[in-house]
Formats: structure tokens, sequence, C-alpha cells
């Protein structure tokens, strides 16, 4: 994956002051000061590299229109001030002599096959910040698969007072990149989950947050492109219904009901799952579309989407999007909403304002999606 530059001045051993209204950014690491926001969203970090000749900073989707400007001071510390930055969150890092590096002082997130720095401007928003309410936690398991010939670690949401009764379950995936810590971590999904159960917003759930890989040692050697996705995607659908939905339901206190979702590649699993098993999932959420491997004449030509259309159940269809997402993911939309149109088959949309593809618009889709859910 390229990542694109974000345009920049270089201002050479300049003493640049900065403005006493800037707030320390909540992804700062604790008793560190940068990196900071104003309330015009502009944003300052400060680093030390202290041999560097070049420090240019560099992000995903949301940091591609901010200009930034630099400046080294004699005490290696290099001060980069930014134009007014989107809503969000936003994974960034510094090119240090054409070398990727992770800011100091921020806290990482695994995020384009790595961890990775991020900084969160404020939307103004608090539907997932964490109150005072009961809280539900997250805790750790896995489970020997024989698809993938070994352990797949995965996260379980436990509502507050989880035990008092059976519940349906949400699994629930992540994108290309990332990993199930992303849920919990860039996607505060406890706090977003929580907030709603004590509002009485949404039904209480359990929430499996499961790895969106699948594949066997022979399979991983394949090269990263997208019939290796596909073949994975189906390698989960087997795991989803074979092996993870019994371990789930042995282990834990549920219902029959069942939801999936996902984001980006994980909606395009969600779909395929859902899709497949559609007497199985009472609902099926779709942030940020894609699907893979379709021609213009077959664009569901690895995406069994028509069993919807036969299906008795007819599963709830749910579609979020970034307003500012690139027109690739408007493109799978389209698609989608055109099939579903044309078959008089029933979906919700949700166009997530001023976001990209990046995890505000999945917050926001998580917590729109949960709210129809097990009704």
């Amino acid at each position: 994956m390229q990542y694109p530059k974000i345009s920049f001045l270089l201002i050479l051993f300049s003493s640049v002051a900065f403005s006493q209204t800037y707030k320390t950014s909540s992804t700062a690491l604790p008793g560190k000061e940068f990196p900071k926001i104003d309330a015009q969203k502009k944003a300052e970090f400060q680093v030390y590299f202290p041999d560097a000749t070049s420090v240019i900073l560099e992000g995903g989707d949301g940091m591609q229109s901010i200009q930034s400007s630099v400046s080294k001071g004699k005490n290696g510390f290099w001060n980069v001030s930014t134009s007014a930055m989107d809503i969000g969150f936003h994974y960034y890092w510094f090119n240090v002599d054409g070398q990727r590096t992770n800011d100091p002082n921020a806290q990482l997130y695994f995020g384009y096959g790595q961890p990775t720095s991020g900084i969160e401007v404020p939307s103004g928003e608090d539907f997932f910040f964490e109150k005072n309410v009961k809280q539900g936690k997250i805790v750790n398991d896995s489970l020997h698969s024989k698809i993938t010939q070994g352990k797949r670690n995965f996260k379980v949401y436990l509502p507050a007072g989880y035990g008092s009764k059976k519940l349906p379950v949400l699994y629930l995936y992540h994108g290309t990149g990332e990993d199930i810590s992303g849920w919990e971590k860039q996607g505060y999904i406890v706090n977003i989950l929580d907030n709603l159960f004590a509002e009485k917003k949404a039904q209480e759930m359990i929430v499996v947050m499961d790895y969106g890989v699948a594949l066997n040692p022979e399979q991983d050697k394949m090269p990263d492109d997208f019939p290796r996705t596909v073949l994975s995607s189906k390698n989960l659908d087997k795991i989803v219904v074979g092996e993870l939905i019994p371990y789930i339901e042995k282990k834990y206190k549920t219902t029959t009901q069942k939801a999936i979702a996902g984001l980006s590649r994980g909606s395009y699993q969600a779909m395929l799952i859902g899709s497949s098993h559609p007497e199985m999932f009472s609902a099926i959420g779709v942030f940020s579309p894609v699907i893979y491997e379709g021609t213009e004449r077959e664009p569901f030509k690895e995406l069994p989407i028509g069993n919807l259309l036969k299906s008795k159940k007819k599963p709830y269809f749910f579609i979020g999007i970034g307003e500012k997402e690139d027109k690739r993911f408007f493109q799978f939309n389209k698609e989608l909403t055109t099939f579903l149109k044309k078959n008089k088959y029933p979906y919700s949309f949700y166009e997530s304002p001023e976001t990209y593809h990046e995890w505000l618009t999945w917050r926001r889709s998580l917590y729109q999606f949960t709210q129809k859910i097990f009704k």
C-alpha cells in the first residue's frame, strides 16, 4: 500500500511560538504535551529527531488534504503545525529521512498492518465517550480451528450484568490492515454500547470481534491480492458457522438471535457470511461497503447476495458510509443499493457527515446499526 504525502512547507531553524489555545490530544501518551489541537482543529506536534535532516508529516485518508509547516530547532526537536484538520480519528506517522516513524508522544493503534500513531480531532459528539453508566467489559478468548490449522484469537464484549439472562450475539469484523483490537481501541465499542444500553436505545447484546483473516499455512503463502481475500473470506464463513458460533453458544449465555457486521473488508465478509446463511442471521451491517472480484456483468460474482431475495426471514440490511469517502466506496454502495432497490429488498442507509474511510464513520455506523437490531 502506498501512502500519499501531505503537502508541507519546511522552515529551517525558525522558532515557532505555539498558541496557548491548543489542548493536548486525547491520544497523547500520559504525561506528554503533544500532539495538540486548537478550537479551529489545527494540530501541533513536537518530536525529537536530533539527527534527522528531513521530517515530513504523513497519514491516512483523513490527512490527505492537510497542509503542514515544519521547523527544526537547535535542540533536536522538530515542530510541526497543520492547517485545519477534519473531524475524527486519523492514523499518522512521520517520514524521517525516508523512514516511516511513529510519533513517540502518541498512543499506537494497529493500522496499515503495523502499530501506528493516531490522533483524535473532536467532532463535538460524546456517544463514544466513557460516561457514568454501568460498564461492560471485553474478554479475550480463542479456539483451535481445523480450517486454518491453528489457534484463532478473538474478543468478546459482555454488557454490564452479563449472566442474568441469555443475550443475542453480534459477530463483528474489522478492516484490512487492522486486527481484533480495532473495535475495542479505535472504535470505542465498550463506551458506545454501554451508553446505548444505559439510555435504553438498544437491546443488550454480546459482541464477538473475530479476526478477519482465515488462511491455513499453505494458503497464507499466496500473493496478497483479491483472490486471496475472497478465499480467506470463504474460509471465514466456514469457521463462523462450523466453529465459532458453536463455541460461543456453548460457552456464553446466548439466545438463538444472531447478527453480523463489519467495516470495509469486514463489510464484504459480513455480506458473504450473512447472505450465505440468511436464515441464521437476523441482520447484516455493512460499514463502508466493499465488493471483491465483481465484474461489470457480474458485480456479485463472488458474493451470493441473491440468497437474501429467496430467504424467508429477510435479514435487516444496513449500509453506512462516510460523506467524504473515496468514490470507489460510493460505487460499491451504488451497486448494492441498485440491486436492493431493483429487487424491492428493504434496507437502511446512513451517510456519516464530514467523515472519511476512518473510524468515526464506523463508530457512527455501529451506533446507528445496533439501535435497529434484535428488536
